[in-house]
C-alpha cells in the first residue's frame, strides 16, 4: 500500500468510533489506530486497520490486580514507573508510522493527551471531531475552556455532530476548515434497521433513556410519568441504559410494582434497534448533548422523539409539533407531563425521508470520504 496516504485515528474504543472508521474500509486510505486509554486490545470487528493497542504498561506483573484493590497507594507508585506516558508513546508512533493525517475523536479524549506532541509537529495536518458535550458543557468550565482553546488553536480542521458546536469552536478561536455536520458513528444501515421496524399496530412501548450522572435527566421524565398512571395503563414502558442511581430512585417508588413498567441497564446496541422498532414514543432527555444518536435511530425507526434541546441542538432535525417534541427544561416535570400527554393524543408513524437519506450509511461515507480527500488536497496548512 505505499501510494495510499495514511491516517492515524486516535480514540478510545468505542462503538462510535468503530462505525466511524468502518467508512474507510476498501478505501484509498491506508488507517492506524492509536488506542488512546493504551489498556485495550485488538478489535476484530476493524481487524483490517492498523493497531496500536495495550501499550500503556511496561510490565504486566503477576499480582497485579491485587495489588491494585488491595495496596491502592503502593500500587499508583509502581504505576508511575511501570505505565508509559501517553505523549512519549504517540510521539514515537508519529516517528514510526508517519503519518500524513491524525485525526481525533471527542476533544478531552483524544486531543488534549496529545497537544504537546502536535504542538511540535506543527505541519502535521489535525482533525478534531467534536462528539457530545465536548464543546457545549465544557465551555463552562475555566479550567477545560483553557484547554478548548489551546486545542482549538492547533486543529486544521473540524468535524461536529451538530450545527451548535461549529458556532461554539469559532467562538473559542478555531480558524480553520470546517468540514461539516456528520453523526458520531457515521451513517446508519437503513436496510439493517429496516428489518426491526414493526407495523404501527404492533408498537406499545414508550422507551425512555436512563442516563442521569453528570448531563442526563431520566429522573424527571420518570417523575412525570408517575404522575401518567391512568394514562399509560396501556402501553408498555421500558427505561433502557439506567444508571445505578436510577434504580435506586426507582426501586424506592411506586413504579417498581407496575406491571407495564420494565428497568433495564446497559444493553448491546442491536437490542436497543430492536426495542426502538418496537415503540411508539422514544424519550431522551438531557442538559448537556451534542446529537444524540438515539434520537436519530428513532427517526430512523419512525419512533415520534420527545427529546431536550441543550443550546438547540435538537431543534436542528425536529420541528415542534411536527415530527417530534421539543423539551425547553429538562427539569421541568410539568413541562415533560404536557409533551407526553400531548404525543399519546397526536403520535403517528410519520416516514421523515429527507432526516433518512441524510443520515444513511451511503450519504454519510460519501460526504465522509470527500472530506478526507479534501484535507489531502488542501495545501493552505
Amino acid at each position: 500500500m505505499p501510494n495510499k496516504k495514511k491516517i492515524l485515528m486516535v480514540a478510545m474504543p468505542s462503538l462510535h468510533f468503530f462505525r466511524w472508521v468502518d467508512q474507510l474500509k476498501d478505501s484509498d486510505f491506508e488507517v492506524f489506530w492509536f488506542d488512546i486509554t493504551g489498556a485495550g486490545n485488538f478489535v476484530e470487528r476493524i481487524s483490517w486497520v492498523h493497531q496500536i493497542t495495550n501499550w500503556k504498561l511496561r510490565w504486566n506483573f503477576p499480582g497485579r490486580i491485587f495489588l491494585k484493590s488491595k495496596l491502592p497507594n503502593l500500587y499508583r507508585c509502581l504505576q508511575k514507573i511501570n505505565e508509559r506516558r501517553i505523549s512519549s508513546e504517540f510521539e514515537r508512533i508519529i516517528t514510526e508510522i508517519q503519518p500524513d493525517l491524525v485525526h481525533s475523536f471527542a476533544l478531552y479524549v483524544s486531543c488534549t493527551p496529545i497537544l504537546s506532541v502536535m504542538q511540535k509537529h506543527m505541519s502535521l495536518k489535525w482533525i478534531y471531531s467534536s462528539w457530545g458535550s465536548d464543546l457545549f458543557y465544557f465551555q463552562h468550565k475555566a479550567n477545560y475552556l483553557a484547554d478548548i482553546k489551546e486545542v482549538l488553536k492547533r486543529v486544521n480542521y473540524l468535524i461536529t455532530d451538530c450545527k451548535r458546536d461549529c458556532t461554539i469552536a469559532e467562538k473559542h478561536g478555531f480558524t480553520g476548515t470546517f468540514l461539516g455536520v456528520f453523526p458520531g458513528g457515521g451513517g446508519f444501515d437503513l436496510e439493517e434497521i429496516n428489518t426491526y421496524k414493526k407495523s404501527k399496530e404492533d408498537r406499545n412501548i414508550i422507551l425512555i433513556k436512563g442516563y442521569q450522572g453528570r448531563s442526563g435527566r431520566a429522573i424527571p421524565v420518570l417523575k412525570a410519568i408517575l404522575k401518567l398512571k391512568e394514562e399509560l395503563q396501556s402501553y408498555q414502558i421500558i427505561v433502557f441504559g439506567a444508571d445505578p442511581v436510577v434504580f435506586q430512585w426507582v426501586n424506592q417508588k411506586d413504579l417498581i410494582n407496575w406491571n407495564n413498567f420494565e428497568i433495564v441497564g446497559k444493553i448491546p446496541h442491536q437490542q436497543v434497534l430492536k426495542l426502538m422498532g418496537k415503540s411508539k414514543i422514544y424519550i431522551g432527555n438531557s442538559n448537556s448533548d451534542g446529537m444524540p444518536n438515539t434520537l436519530l435511530e428513532a427517526f430512523c425507526l419512525d419512533v415520534f422523539p420527545i427529546q431536550s434541546n441543550p443550546g438547540g441542538v435538537s431543534a436542528e432535525i425536529i420541528e415542534h409539533g411536527k415530527n417530534g417534541l421539543l423539551i425547553s427544561d429538562c427539569n421541568d416535570i410539568k413541562e415533560i407531563i404536557v409533551l407526553i400527554s400531548t404525543s399519546l393524543k397526536t403520535y403517528s408513524i410519520e416516514t421523515n425521508t429527507e432526516i433518512k437519506k441524510a443520515y444513511s450509511y451511503s450519504t454519510v461515507k460519501t460526504l465522509c470520504l470527500k472530506s478526507y480527500r479534501k484535507v489531502y488536497n488542501d495545501q493552505n496548512i
